[in-house]
């Protein structure tokens, strides 16, 4: 059996343009053809592998999102010149602002994954702070905790999730049983860490407790200190189910109820706009998505 035809590399330019700028118009400027040109050349890769690479609207199907970063591996190959640079040549930098407990419990777990896929993407990653949008420098992309829409930026949810109470086994020892944590009964016998990322008002409107916000207690305004502070045994916390598998797993922290809440709060991917005809943020958007879905 003969290895599979290599496609035309016109095709694969056009293919790779698409992909980056959404748009057969750009791409056909960029490539110095007409949009008829880039659409025919799709047209005879999709035939040629037998795959449909591109959904509505010029966006990427499953089989293309595959596809893409091999074919961009090997037209940065195909680019390097022997002689023509000494060295390794410098990456492509992309600038990504992402809330601490986000970077470390889901992103940075993953982060491996794209450096294979996008080695010659250099990730500059700093931290910035949930629901107040703060951020020591400007980035290209940045993935911001709340309820969105945010002005002035595109974006798009890549994460929901959902709240259920929990507490260190020293504390639910100590102070509980706790039947549910689903009345005020229980709820009025425990020390409730705060923090204005997930409210107890969440938790109390889904069950109909008449119960205000709590005014005193610890607070955390990051979500892996208010999980470190209820393994420590603070007292007990409201937690994100995708944030706090690790203290679950470890035995760190236990459930005080079998049910859980959706979160008002969401993780948006959000980005100037313009920012998505660069090939490096589209390149990390769309895996992004697919990592997470």
């Amino acid at each position: 059996m003969s290895p599979p035809r290599i496609p035309p590399i016109q095709c694969l330019l056009a293919f790779e343009a698409v992909a980056r700028l959404r748009s057969v118009s750009l791409a056909a400027e960029e490539l110095s053809v007409t949009p008829s040109a880039v659409s025919h050349r799709i047209k005879q890769l999709e035939t040629q592998l037998g795959l449909k690479l591109f959904s509505r609207d010029f966006g990427l199907s499953e089989d293309g999102k595959a596809y893409l970063p091999p074919v961009r591996q090997g037209l940065k190959s195909l680019q390097q010149v022997p002689g023509h640079a000494s060295g390794k040549s410098q990456g492509t930098r992309l600038r990504l602002a992402v809330t601490p407990t986000f970077s470390r419990q889901i992103l940075l777990p993953r982060l491996a994954l794209f450096r294979h896929a996008y080695p010659e993407i250099e990730l500059i990653m700093q931290v910035s702070i949930p629901l107040m949008d703060v951020k020591a420098e400007d980035a290209d992309l940045e993935i911001r905790y709340g309820t969105g829409p945010y002005a002035g930026l595109e974006q798009r949810r890549i994460l929901s999730d959902a709240l259920t109470p929990v507490c260190s086994p020293e504390y639910l020892h100590e102070f509980g049983p706790f039947e549910g944590f689903d009345s005020a009964a229980d709820i009025g016998r425990a020390r409730l860490i705060r923090s204005p990322l997930d409210p107890w008002s969440t938790w109390f409107q889904a069950h109909g407790i008449e119960l205000d916000e709590p005014r005193a207690g610890a607070q955390f305004n990051d979500v892996g200190l208010a999980l470190d502070a209820a393994a420590a045994g603070f007292g007990v916390a409201l937690m994100r189910m995708k944030l706090g598998t690790m203290w679950l797993d470890s035995g760190r922290l236990l459930r005080l109820s079998p049910h859980t809440v959706p979160s008002p709060f969401h993780h948006f991917l959000c980005w100037k706009p313009g920012a998505m005809e660069r090939w490096e943020c589209a390149a990390f958007a769309d895996w992004l998505t697919r990592a997470l879905a």
